[in-house]
């Protein structure tokens, strides 16, 4: 088999690891919340997958990858709508569009990273946001902001022409911290469920199923095979080999050094804290997988897991409602994970650690006011949460009129 076959077929499995994750999101969701909103938990996440893929063929990749040249034609300097492969001087498709994979890989392989921002915010936002209003933002975020977004580093665009390059090797900050950032807006907008505070104290809301949330967190473990290691963009054995040892050290210290901590503070076993503490240490080290030693991977993926005790409590004595802890994990070591590339691994230097904080703030510069401006228009037009009647009996019989469980009801909260 020749190179580009190799690297092709890598690539391919990557995209199909990264497909997997939206199962993951799916489980983790459902299993954090409550049974009576199981349903309406799962649309939400097979609408992001599916318009997702369809916004990123009609916009999105055009929109994110526009070459940013003096060659570019089009609106914004990108093709138009739709994909274009590009041709030889014969009019064959051209296989050669990239020295590691195909254009039909690419697209595919970063059409999966898209819909994902999308699902860290619905997972913010479970159990109160109207279907329709979180449709309508997911098609807004997804279609338009994550692209613009994408397009700032990973299209060529001014953060990738810094003199001291921004690094975001897979996605902490263009793929974490964008949906990061729109789930801080979201919940704040959408206030607190019904029930979460009582007399200004916190009050605990168990999911319903830690089993499924424990087995989605796994699969979004696996997923991270192919979303770091599909970011080589190659098959490179000694790239790709030390990116997955990178990722799976980071997991491993986030989650015991979440359950050490939070066992400590809060005198308990918590599995929940455990299971946000795998999460963030992935989201952590994904910035920098690919340039960090083994012991760099544990430092980052370990101070991502204390980040996440910390940060978890602080967003509730902030008195804003995040049911899965989407926030800390993907907001808040998005941020510290983008920080690291300037502080551990082969780019460490003041400069690339300016550089990376010029893209934390750019970021927040972007998707705060859009997030803001989407759902705080929806807020004021189609209204953007459910009447207190359909919050109490649950999402899944008034938008869905069905059960999840139809024939094994447990007691609701």
């Amino acid at each position: 088999m020749d190179q580009l076959t190799i690297n092709n077929v890598w690539m391919m499995l990557c995209t199909a690891l990264v497909f997997f994750m939206h199962l993951g999101f799916a489980l983790l969701e459902i299993g954090l919340t409550r049974q009576k909103n199981t349903l309406n938990i799962l649309f939400k996440n097979i609408f992001i997958i599916t318009s997702g893929l369809l916004l990123y063929y009609l916009i999105g990749f055009n929109l994110m990858y526009p070459g940013f040249d003096e060659n570019a034609t089009g609106l914004l300097g990108f093709s138009g709508f739709g994909l274009d492969a590009p041709l030889n001087s014969d009019g064959l498709l051209n296989l050669d569009y990239n020295v590691g994979y195909t254009y039909w890989t690419d697209f595919l392989f970063q059409g999966m990273f898209a819909a994902t921002a999308a699902t860290i915010v619905s997972g913010a936002v479970a159990e109160r946001m109207k279907l329709g209003s979180f449709i309508i933002f997911a098609i807004l975020y997804v279609g338009l902001i994550y692209p613009i977004a994408g397009s700032w580093k990973w299209g060529g665009g001014f953060l990738q022409n810094l003199e001291t390059p921004f690094y975001d090797f897979a996605g902490s900050t263009l793929v974490h911290s964008v949906g990061g950032w729109a789930a801080l807006v979201a919940v704040w907008l959408l206030k607190p469920r019904i029930g979460k505070f009582k007399n200004g104290k916190l009050q605990a809301i168990p999911g319903h199923n830690i089993p499924l949330a424990t087995a989605g967190v796994l699969i979004l473990w696996l997923g991270w095979f192919g979303f770091n290691g599909g970011s080589v963009l190659s098959a490179d054995p000694g790239a790709t080999s030390i990116t997955l040892v990178t990722t799976c050290l980071a997991a491993a210290s986030g989650g015991l050094l979440a359950f050490i901590v939070s066992t400590i503070r809060y005198k308990n076993y918590d599995l929940t804290m455990f299971l946000n503490g795998i999460l963030g240490g992935l989201v952590g080290i994904t910035a920098g997988a690919d340039q960090m030693s083994p012991t760099d991977a544990i430092v980052i993926g370990a101070i991502a897991g204390v980040l996440i005790v910390f940060a978890i409590s602080f967003i509730d004595k902030l008195k804003l409602d995040d049911p899965v802890g989407a926030i800390a994990v993907h907001l808040i070591c998005g941020i510290w994970g983008t920080l690291a590339v300037g502080i551990f691994g082969n780019l460490a230097s003041w400069n690339q650690f300016y550089s990376q904080l010029i893209g934390v703030f750019c970021y927040a510069a972007l998707c705060i006011p859009a997030s803001f401006l989407i759902i705080y228009f929806l807020k004021i037009s189609i209204g953007i949460r459910v009447s207190e009647k359909e919050e109490m009996e649950g999402l899944d019989s008034h938008e869905h009129g069905m059960d999840a469980y139809p024939d094994f009801r447990l007691n609701e909260h």
